[in-house]
């Protein structure tokens, strides 16, 4: 009867750990990312950091692609204490953008004048990169430092794995007790 049980309660685990962290592929989703600038030279170096976020339903993880703001891209950036969004991009409505090789983030194309530019050239701004660069006068750019991208794990597959891992040591626990009596 004990082992049923404990069948049991190991199932419903299983089911609940699998159920949280699989995601169909149908599905949209809100992806979230966090970059942090490292800028190194220049009049103002350190790490400054912000977040964007996009909906993922027309990416078809094939080849070069980009969202922006028409595919829900958010973008939020701290910059020496001034907070920044897209709507910000000197080219809101069709920038800034986020690129992706594969599926894979290549980074933002994100230009705000006469401070900042976050993305792989100046000269193409149709690919969202790693390098961040001052603008000095709309058009002089200096590169200053780089750019790193983490992405933000959704909350749903985190409690999945919290709740799959307490089951399992709760399990461990009850196993241990039952050696220790019998």
């Amino acid at each position: 009867m004990k082992l049923a049980k404990n069948l049991g309660i190991a199932t419903v685990a299983a089911a609940m750990s699998i159920a949280a962290m699989s995601a169909k592929p149908v599905q949209a989703a809100l992806v979230n990312y966090g970059f942090t600038v490292n800028a190194t030279s220049g009049d103002n170096p350190g790490q400054y950091f912000g977040s964007f976020q996009y909906d993922d339903s027309t990416l078809t993880n094939t080849g070069l692609e980009t969202l922006g703001v028409e595919n829900g891209l958010a973008v939020a950036f701290n910059y020496l204490g001034t907070n920044y969004t897209e709507a910000d991009d000197i080219d809101f409505d069709s920038f800034p953008i986020a690129s992706f090789n594969n599926g894979e983030v290549l980074g933002l194309s994100y230009f705000v004048a006469d401070q900042f530019l976050i993305g792989s050239d100046p000269n193409i701004p149709d690919v969202g990169g790693n390098k961040f660069y001052l603008i000095d006068q709309s058009v002089n750019t200096t590169e200053v430092g780089t750019v790193s991208y983490t992405k933000v794990p959704e909350p749903l597959a985190v409690g999945g794995t919290a709740i799959a891992g307490v089951m399992g040591l709760w399990m461990q626990r009850k196993k241990r007790a039952t050696k220790v009596v019998g």
